[in-house]
């Protein structure tokens, strides 16, 4: 049992890149820290992905170290902070974050699948929640404000990663990262800072930037990318610019950009550091 928990910690902390229980638990306090209910969405949404891999008899190394589990703590998270708690919605929940796995393993033997099959799963969910099940969203409106807070664009830069709009729930994610690397969590905040000043230059709303709208597709990139080498960190930074351009253009076209422009900037950057390997 033990051990279980443990596996399903990682799972939670591999969201952000971190192969570590504690991390994973910090990041379960902060998001219980605001609410109680999403908290337990991540709870389900790794089970059920853990327990998937579990039953297809997927590498045991890979599900101890959380790789089954953090794509479907991301699509518990999503569908019940969308749509709210229901019978509908859970059932929806529990088949996303199946699925998820399913993806990821079908994925992962052409490409590093970081994200990609929550956002593909969650965007066909929401789909067919609004759509053929006809269930509303119930997401809140982002807070209006005309001044800009540094404190509140750094710290949910970290949060809305996990669709937390809190500034002490930031706080406990930056803990979460220092407790595994110290490296990740300088990353982090440089992501958070440099995506905010993108669109701060690109006259995007304050509210929005305030919000860390353009902070946590930065944060994943920066982590993904980033050590302690010069080339890393010049790589990093052209991720967190491309992420805040995708994150536009996505979000442009009409769809909810999750973690998407997380996703693309850092393959566009892989492909790139394959055609000038010498770069890197």
């Amino acid at each position: 049992m033990r051990n279980y928990v443990l596996v399903i910690l990682r799972g939670m902390g591999q969201v952000m890149f971190q192969n570590n229980a504690l991390s994973g638990l910090l990041f379960l306090a902060g998001i219980f820290y605001n609410s109680w209910l999403l908290a337990l969405a991540v709870v389900l949404g790794t089970v059920i992905s853990t327990a998937t891999a579990q039953l297809l008899k997927y590498s045991q190394s890979e599900i101890d170290d959380g790789i089954y589990g953090f794509n479907g703590a991301l699509v518990g998270v999503a569908i019940w902070f969308f749509f709210g708690f229901s019978i509908i919605t859970t059932a929806v929940l529990i088949a996303g974050a199946a699925l998820s796995t399913l993806l990821m393993y079908g994925m992962k033997k052409f490409v590093p699948p970081f994200t990609a099959p929550f956002v593909l799963v969650t965007w066909l969910m929401i789909l067919l929640l609004l759509f053929v099940l006809q269930v509303p969203l119930v997401a809140p409106p982002i807070s209006e404000s005309n001044s800009f807070d540094l404190l509140s664009t750094l710290s949910k830069g970290f949060s809305q990663v996990w669709f937390q709009d809190n500034i002490v729930t930031g706080i406990f994610f930056l803990l979460a990262l220092a407790v595994n690397s110290r490296t990740s969590a300088i990353y982090a905040l440089y992501g958070s800072a440099l995506g905010a000043l993108i669109a701060m230059l690109l006259s995007q709303p304050i509210s929005m930037i305030n919000a860390g709208l353009f902070g946590y597709n930065a944060v994943l990139c920066a982590i993904a990318l980033g050590d302690k080498k010069l080339s890393s960190f010049l790589w990093a930074t052209l991720a967190i610019a491309l992420s805040v351009i995708l994150n536009l253009g996505i979000g442009s076209l009409g769809f909810i950009t999750l973690t998407s422009a997380f996703v693309l900037a850092t393959w566009v950057v892989l492909y790139i550091q394959r055609l000038f390997p010498k770069a890197q």
